[in-house]
């Protein structure tokens, strides 16, 4: 894959040569790997905007539903569990649900066994908005890794996971946000 910069964004040796510039304690290979992580990221998040929105969801509903799918049939987490493990306020989770509540893609009614605590569960709507998302997202994610080899997939996947365990080692409440994205 080819280093092409967005229209006004430099290219990686270009921001790289401007940090050295003005932070010479800068490690040039270190930067290089978490800058291009960094924008991958950013790239792919607004791939997989593009395809929710195909969809008539947005990336903000489709955690909500990949959370209810996490959680197993029958599909039910009460609003702060999702709030929780999404890394929102109780509040915008609330606005979140409401949302998705008049799209179909969900329901909430209270609990029949604790009638204060209220569950929130995939409708079958949402589950196929779901299932659709996740052909759309296997498609581009095998069009992304197309250049690597089953090896080259295999070391890249356990660097990863290496980096990913470090970090959730060093930082365990950072798995949410630190603000609300909607």
């Amino acid at each position: 894959m080819g280093d092409t910069p967005g229209p006004s964004e430099p290219t990686l040796e270009e921001q790289i040569a401007a940090y050295q510039r003005e932070f010479q304690d800068l490690d040039p290979q270190v930067e290089k790997i978490v800058s291009a992580l960094g924008r991958l990221n950013r790239r792919m998040n607004v791939a997989y905007g593009r395809q929710t929105a195909t969809l008539g969801i947005s990336n903000a509903e489709w955690e909500v539903l990949k959370a209810l799918v996490l959680s197993g049939a029958p599909y039910q987490m009460g609003p702060g569990d999702l709030a929780k493990r999404l890394g929102l306020t109780p509040a915008a989770m609330t606005h979140r649900i409401d949302r998705m509540v008049g799209e179909g893609l969900v329901t909430r009614d209270r609990d029949e066994t604790n009638r204060v605590r209220v569950i929130v569960e995939l409708t079958v709507e949402g589950r196929e908005k779901w299932l659709e998302a996740m052909r759309l997202a296997t498609v581009f994610e095998e069009d992304l890794l197309q250049d690597l080899s089953d090896d080259e997939r295999g070391v890249l996947d356990e660097l990863l996971t290496r980096l990913l365990r470090r970090v959730e080692h060093a930082q365990p409440d950072a798995g949410g946000r630190l603000t609300d994205l909607d």
